[in-house]
């Protein structure tokens, strides 16, 4: 539904006051005065400064300008009404709504701050709040006040601006701003004010992709590479594609793919996969676990020891990925 346009009672009364005025010229012209006197008569009668009477004062003049009076001081009066209404309101609601975001980002945590509000800033801002993700959106343009979540004001690349979108207790910090420069600052910033943060930053370029990761990034994405690659696969596999995309987005299939990481003092630790009878016990299957080096096994065998902080990829009911979790021992989603 499209919210109330404020300033529509504003265009309405300088609508009014315009016709006002064109009738009353046209009147004043009917009564003998020439165009540019009607004129100045009625924009004299209309703001009631009544400087001097440019007519002969016959009884009809009389008539016409004491109706013109009446109506066009009403209209005047409520053109500024209304116009006063929309400004101060509309301040007033801008100040409020920025005191109460201040409060409620000053009260998060673990929460990802999105410094970017254009195409992807948007997609990742809907994908990540439709799954329950608490986010922050950085962006100087004004149009970042239309986003459906808390958001900042201002230069991304400003500490402060970082500070008020409270990056000492975030857990992620995307950089998808339009410059592949100002994505490497974002990074380097965000890395020295937080330095565990997780930063994931858009690259325009491909030879921007070595800067960013030197910078700090955990993760660069960049888009016409990792659309191309889509395309490929699609050509190739389109069944498999898609069947990934349900599974990770579309909800209508009830198996989810999920990582959990294996807390340091989990009950996994120092267990083969066998031995920690994940299947039994949960129901979940585990396709894949990373290393803490970042190594990939794929269908791991049921005789490797699992560790903390190796990562597995588990399949499952949402039931049974939640009870995955329980049973490794992770206390937080």
């Amino acid at each position: 539904m499209t919210p109330p346009d404020p300033w529509r009672p504003v265009r309405r009364g300088f609508l009014l006051l315009a016709l006002v005025v064109v009738a009353g010229t046209i009147g004043y012209v009917l009564l003998g005065l020439s165009l540019l006197d009607a004129l100045y008569q009625t924009v004299t009668t209309v703001s009631t400064v009544g400087f001097r009477e440019v007519g002969e004062s016959t009884g009809p003049w009389k008539i016409f300008t004491m109706a013109l009076i009446l109506v066009g001081a009403g209209t005047v009066l409520y053109t500024l009404t209304v116009t006063l209404e929309t400004l101060i309101e509309g301040r007033l609601t801008d100040h409020f709504r920025s005191r109460r975001m201040t409060r409620e980002i000053d009260q998060m945590s673990d929460h990802v701050v999105v410094c970017g509000w254009g195409r992807i800033g948007r997609r990742a801002v809907a994908d990540l709040s439709a799954a329950g993700r608490i986010v922050v959106v950085v962006d100087r343009d004004e149009a970042v006040r239309d986003a459906p979540v808390p958001f900042v004001v201002g230069d991304a690349t400003d500490d402060a601006v970082l500070a008020a979108a409270g990056l000492d207790r975030a857990s992620t910090l995307i950089a998808v701003l339009n410059g592949d420069s100002d994505n490497v600052y974002l990074t380097l910033s965000a890395k020295a004010v937080r330095p565990e943060v997780f930063v994931i930053a858009r690259a325009r370029v491909e030879s921007a992709e070595a800067r960013l990761l030197q910078a700090g990034a955990d993760r660069v994405v960049n888009p016409q590479a990792i659309g191309g690659a889509r395309v490929a696969a699609l050509t190739l596999q389109p069944n498999v594609v898609d069947f990934l995309d349900v599974v990770m987005h579309d909800g209508s299939l009830e198996f989810r793919l999920e990582e959990v990481v294996v807390p340091a003092g989990s009950s996994f630790v120092g267990l083969s996969i066998r031995d920690a009878n994940i299947r039994d016990t949960t129901g979940a299957l585990v396709m894949g676990l990373r290393e803490p080096d970042g190594t990939f096994r794929a269908n791991p065998g049921p005789d490797i020891v699992l560790s903390a902080e190796q990562v597995l990829i588990g399949i499952g009911t949402p039931s049974q990925l939640a009870a995955l979790k329980v049973a490794a021992g992770v206390t937080s989603a």
